[in-house]
């Protein structure tokens, strides 16, 4: 017989269950205390903690370490514990470092499963108490939290559902890692770029946000509404990091022309992006939606699709509880009403 100690595999979500008792008292029964997103049981092991699925989350032990409190010995002593209960070898060398095995991937996968089935009855003690209520953990990438943030907090506003956002500024492979400290993840990716959906990665799509060209209004292309991927061959360009949405549309137009872009200046930051295009220093690619400055000229791109998809991601499940569901439902509403907005014919950039 052996233990999964489902809160230590994954982080502590910050809910009891709400049973029996009054105010989310825990439901106890067959030496077990029940909790949301947390199980424990206690027997002869003592509570044995698994690491599994915070390893799978954040890549390496020592960031399991420094995410739960604890020296790396400790986790891997644990992760040693939990290969003796199951039989089966759960890690192998990956370089310096060390990775899942197949088993051991396929035991956070089980996790997940118990995680979720936690998140079902939470959801349905919530449908008797009428009302969603907790706290929802939420990282957006800069650009996105400016568009879609303040939409959501003035829908959640005395709800009974807070929601705790940060700012996450990371390529979408590196997203689900995201998920051992966040509910939900608000991302973006290049269209033609594949979905991290999977096993453990439960994915919607909210808006589809077309990328343009802007230049200076000093720029010889000023007095154009669009712009052919052949005629910027010769710019000077700024980009954001590699593996965001811009720059994958940015190598999609090298590829086009067969010029590699010159770039000048790599910045994740759209705001300085914009005064420096608008100094004449270079031209770049914005996401149509995030353009602010007043004197660029927005030149759309012709002969070439070119946008990011809005998505949200969460673990599968996830979506079960009352309070997780209400704030993905408040960023589609958000996206929906956005989106209705760009498209007006009225729209000063439509």
């Amino acid at each position: 017989m052996w233990t999964i100690c489902v809160g230590l595999l994954h982080s502590w979500r910050g809910e009891r269950f709400a049973g029996a008792g009054v105010g989310g008292a825990s439901v106890a029964g067959a030496g077990r205390e029940i909790y949301v997103g947390r199980v424990q049981r206690f027997d002869d092991f003592g509570g044995t903690s698994a690491r599994a699925s915070e390893l799978a989350d954040r890549g390496t032990i020592g960031a399991v370490a420094a995410a739960l409190s604890m020296t790396p010995s400790a986790v891997s002593q644990q992760l040693k514990v939990l290969a003796r209960e199951t039989g089966v070898a759960l890690l192998e060398p990956d370089g310096r470092r060390v990775r899942l095995t197949d088993a051991g991937q396929a035991l956070v996968v089980r996790a997940d499963e118990v995680l979720a089935a936690m998140d079902r009855a939470a959801a349905e003690m919530a449908h008797y108490r009428g009302s969603p209520r907790g706290r929802v953990r939420v990282a957006l990438f800069p650009s996105g939290a400016a568009l879609l943030l303040p939409h959501v907090l003035l829908a959640m506003a005395d709800s009974g559902v807070e929601v705790i956002a940060s700012g996450e500024d990371l390529p979408p492979a590196q997203v689900p890692r995201l998920l051992a400290d966040y509910d939900i993840v608000l991302t973006h990716r290049d269209e033609r770029a594949a979905s991290i959906a999977g096993p453990r990665v439960s994915i919607r799509v909210l808006m589809r946000e077309p990328t343009d060209v802007v230049v200076a209004p000093t720029h010889p292309l000023a007095d154009r509404t669009e712009v052919a991927p052949a005629e910027l061959a010769d710019e000077t360009w700024l980009s954001v990091r590699g593996g965001f949405p811009v720059d994958d549309v940015l190598r999609s137009i090298a590829t086009l022309t067969g010029v590699q872009p010159r770039i000048a200046q790599r910045l994740n930051d759209f705001r300085a992006i914009e005064n420096l295009v608008a100094a004449g220093y270079a031209v770049a690619l914005m996401p149509r939606f995030a353009v602010a400055h007043p004197q660029l000229v927005v030149l759309r791109l012709s002969g070439v699709r070119a946008a990011r998809l809005y998505e949200l991601a969460f673990r599968p499940g996830a979506e079960n509880r009352p309070a997780v569901a209400a704030v993905l439902a408040a960023f589609e509403t958000a996206a929906a009403q956005i989106a209705a907005e760009w498209s007006a014919p009225t729209h000063p950039r439509r």
